[in-house]
């Protein structure tokens, strides 16, 4: 099986799919355009967030059997039509998941002891003590919308911490040792909000003016799940009220932001969409990329 590599992918293991008896081609700096060009010759294909699979790719692509994507979720896949046009698409929802749960608890610890501003501060050479009194996040309510893999994870360790845990998750009916609420449930109680969920046309906007409402006052709100589950128009109100207190996000509506009016704001962190960039979690995407291309080598499935 002939197999196209166009994102960053782990030297070891493109070398275990070779001694496998795939033939790998790496160009992990291919251009939309080119792919276009190039990829009707090849029946397999690695990408990781870099690299869409969109409608119009899929259809000059008639050799093409296997998407492997390197990463938790499909959004940046049309993988449904994928689907309908026989092709499989797979993921690795286990490979990151530590690493962005762990990404979500340090942006709890940043948030609750201003870490940021206080290092801002010290490099502008104050000494502020008074500004910084922060907040023990042992005790406080984390309330996790999505309890999958990530979620899991990060209920794991907020535990650990002496956090209370709470979720919402539609496609989750039992969690053990979590309570699983309603949706305004957890926005009523939780201290911290934790999004753990992909983003679909139901999760899309999810969390708006009318959820920020209904949230305590002085809550403060992690994403390191999808850009676009939160409306970002009404966090900013939210942040600019101070009904919510702070912020941290990982990823945005648009990648790179076109608008950082939300990162200007400073009760807001955050980060370039890095939740899974480790390198634990990169050897394993590594490993489970290759264990599945080899199976659908061999199997078909």
């Amino acid at each position: 099986m002939k197999v196209l590599i166009c994102d960053k992918t782990e030297k070891e293991y493109i070398e275990q799919m070779r001694a496998a008896g795939l033939t790998v081609d790496v160009r992990d700096d291919i251009t939309p355009e080119e792919l276009m060009t190039v990829l009707p010759n090849y029946e397999g294909m690695v990408v990781r967030s870099r690299t869409k699979v969109r409608q119009p790719l899929i259809d000059v692509c008639p050799n093409l059997k296997v998407i492997v994507r390197g990463g938790v979720g499909l959004d940046t896949i049309d993988h449904e039509y994928a689907k309908s046009k026989g092709i499989a698409v797979m993921n690795t929802p286990m490979a990151s998941s530590a690493s962005v749960a762990e990404l979500a608890i340090g942006y709890m610890f940043a948030l609750a002891r201003s870490i940021y501003k206080a290092t801002s501060s010290m490099k502008a050479e104050k000494w502020d003590k008074k500004s910084f009194e922060g907040d023990e996040i042992g005790g406080k309510i984390l309330g996790l919308i999505g309890i999958g893999n990530i979620g899991r994870e990060t209920a794991k360790r907020a535990s650990a911490l002496g956090m209370t845990v709470l979720a919402y998750d539609p496609y989750v009916n039992e969690s053990n040792g979590i309570t699983l609420v309603t949706l305004d449930e957890l926005l009523a109680q939780a201290d911290y909000i934790s999004l753990h969920l992909p983003k679909t046309k139901e999760s899309a906007g999810m969390i708006g003016a009318e959820q920020f409402a209904k949230m305590k006052n002085g809550v403060r709100i992690v994403n390191c799940a999808r850009g676009g589950i939160i409306d970002e128009n009404a966090l900013y109100d939210a942040l600019t009220s101070g009904k919510v207190a702070g912020a941290a996000l990982d990823v945005f509506a648009e990648e790179p932001p076109t608008d950082w009016k939300l990162l200007k704001l400073d009760n807001v962190i955050g980060s370039p969409h890095i939740g899974a960039a480790t390198k634990e979690a990169q050897a394993r995407v590594g490993a489970e990329v290759a264990e599945k291309l080899i199976a659908f080598s061999k199997n078909g499935k």
